[in-house]
């Protein structure tokens, strides 16, 4: 199945997708898509009874419906940063021996077809293309064997970096968290609709022209090690997001330099999960 939230007569509702038609959940009982996360199996059960019985539906349409992120409100937003191999290599820096954790707030969250506002106070904007993973049934102390048991489903992020803040200082928060540098979406697609989430291609574009162009079975730490790492120190939660690290390609390996500008348009696509579009705008004066 997939998942996403839509803004829809004065709330944000969670729906599911369904052979190019969309649900609304509410009627279902569900005020939000963690409730169906931390709901486990009992809910998908509900989300499909309600789908058997249901006529009150939509066409699918990315490009006019607003939506919000999927998850519009995570508890945690984890990222790992350097987990591709040839992410590392352009940026001349050692794999790492065990993951680079850092987080972003929810103040970043936005979605599909809305806006990455630029700062007016930083000069380097960039991009990453990333797959996320979105916790299920959370927990502490997971093995790595029992990883699947913790994952609900999969989405995309675009972890935006302010670069010039980022490399102030030895931690990357404050280039990590300006207002709307996390866009995700448009869906979470629900785990047992991916085979092999280490076996994805994922591209980013800006105006057409390809930046990124990579697969996930160039992850240094995959799903499995992440889960299991995280877990040994934080407790996990339904709804959380896991943003696995970006690919080369980002802005400032290119030579010149390849910063965010208002007006572009940064697309994001991951094999199995859709595609993530978002404008560009400058920040008002």
């Amino acid at each position: 199945m997939q998942f996403l939230t839509r803004q829809h007569t004065g709330w944000d509702e969670p729906c599911v997708v369904s052979d190019g038609l969309v649900y609304g959940l509410r009627a279902a009982g569900f005020d939000d898509l963690v409730s169906i996360i931390a709901g486990g199996e009992e809910a998908l059960t509900r989300v499909r009874r309600f789908l058997a019985r249901c006529t009150a539906v939509e066409k699918l349409d990315l490009d006019t419906m607003v939506l919000c992120a999927p998850v519009p409100k995570p508890g945690k937003i984890i990222c790992i940063g350097l987990n591709y191999r040839d992410h590392a290599a352009e940026a001349k820096m050692a794999l790492p021996e065990v993951p680079t954790v850092f987080s972003k707030y929810g103040n970043t969250v936005t979605g599909h077809r809305q806006p990455i506002v630029l700062p007016r106070n930083s000069e380097k904007p960039d991009y990453e293309a990333e797959f996320a993973v979105v916790v299920g049934a959370g927990g502490r102390h997971i093995k790595a064997e029992n990883w699947r048991d913790h994952v609900f489903g999969y989405t995309i992020v675009n972890d935006v970096s302010a670069r010039d803040f980022q490399m102030q200082t030895s931690q990357w928060t404050m280039g990590k968290t300006f207002d709307t540098f996390a866009p995700m979406g448009p869906m979470v697609t629900t785990a047992d609709e991916i085979e092999d989430p280490h076996a994805l291609a994922i591209s980013l574009t800006i105006n057409g022209e390809t930046m990124q162009d990579s697969n996930t079975s160039n992850l240094v730490f995959g799903v499995p090690q992440l889960i299991a790492f995280l877990s040994s120190v934080m407790t996990l939660s339904p709804g959380d997001i896991i943003s696995t690290g970006t690919p080369a390609g980002v802005g400032f390996a290119h030579k010149p330099p390849r910063w965010l500008k208002a007006g572009d348009e940064v697309a994001i696509e991951i094999a199995g999960l859709g595609r993530l579009v978002n404008p560009v705008i400058a920040e008002a004066c």
